[in-house]
């Protein structure tokens, strides 16, 4: 806590402001925006123009032979090389243990296990599905503290919130897991969140877990604005949507970002380097 709160006093009073990009997501390919990343050398060459344009951290899904969705150990290996050989360690690599109706509990439990990555993020609703699913998680939980992967929980409703406080007050989730991610609306077709979106996350977050959000439609960013004057953190890009504020397609992901960072710097808020993520969502 103690380089947190030095890097508050070095910034008036703001946490660096956390911004991350993401770039593919788990559904969508190529019919849907021609620069999409798919390969790992598109992915590679993303993550370098989305550091330069403000991101700390990419959260990276990788795909199959065939385009679709895979939790894929040596997919996420080739990935992770690529980023690092164009963006080298100027971004926080996330991956995804998302199942998009593929996966098990065990399943994507183990492929994080085999890929050991820096970073990771995780659906409360898959991995602790019910009591049952308790013990094992408490497991998982405890070996991503020990080898300190920096863990992000993704919460769909004050509901979850409710559910990640209890699971944290009853030690299943470790006290250096507090960093959680704020859904404002499903993947579903024709989705828009609004900043508003986020008023029943902030009043269940009552134990003040750091916070970032992502959004879907045209109010992405004016949802990672209000995220940033509340003091949270905010997540863009083609996973959750491909237009600009005023309704255009998006020539590419940094122009989601370039809006987010312009508000930011009209705040006062200072962004976050990838050394500076680390520390905040380390703590």
């Amino acid at each position: 806590m103690a380089a947190k709160e030095d890097t508050e006093r070095q910034n008036d009073g703001w946490v660096p402001l956390v911004l991350t990009v993401a770039p593919s997501g788990a559904r969508r390919g190529k019919a849907d925006h021609p620069t999409l990343p798919i390969t790992p050398e598109e992915i590679g060459r993303c993550a370098a123009e989305c550091a330069d344009a403000g991101a700390a951290m990419i959260h990276l899904h990788v795909r199959d032979r065939d385009g679709a969705h895979t939790l894929d150990a040596d997919a996420y290996r080739a990935a992770i090389d690529a980023v690092r050989r164009e963006a080298g360690e100027r971004i926080v690599i996330q991956i995804t243990t998302e199942a998009v109706g593929r996966y098990r509990p065990e399943q994507q439990m183990a492929m994080v296990r085999e890929v050991r990555p820096e970073a990771v993020s995780l659906a409360v609703r898959e991995l602790v599905a019910n009591d049952a699913a308790e013990r094992e998680a408490a497991r998982f939980f405890a070996w991503l503290s020990a080898e300190r992967v920096l863990t992000q929980f993704i919460l769909y409703s004050d509901e979850d919130v409710c559910r990640f406080d209890d699971l944290a007050a009853r030690g299943i989730v470790a006290d250096d897991q507090r960093f959680v991610l704020f859904v404002l609306g499903r993947y579903s077709a024709g989705q828009r969140s609004s900043p508003q979106d986020l008023l029943p996350f902030i009043a269940a977050n009552r134990r003040s877990h750091g916070w970032a959000m992502c959004a879907f439609g045209p109010k992405e960013a004016a949802c990672a604005v209000a995220a940033a004057a509340l003091g949270g953190h905010a997540r863009v890009g083609f996973e959750n949507n491909l237009l600009l504020p005023d309704g255009r397609m998006a020539p590419d992901n940094t122009a989601l970002i370039s809006p987010v960072v312009s508000a930011a710097s009209a705040m006062g808020r200072p962004l976050a380097d990838a050394a500076a993520a680390r520390a905040i969502m380390a703590a």
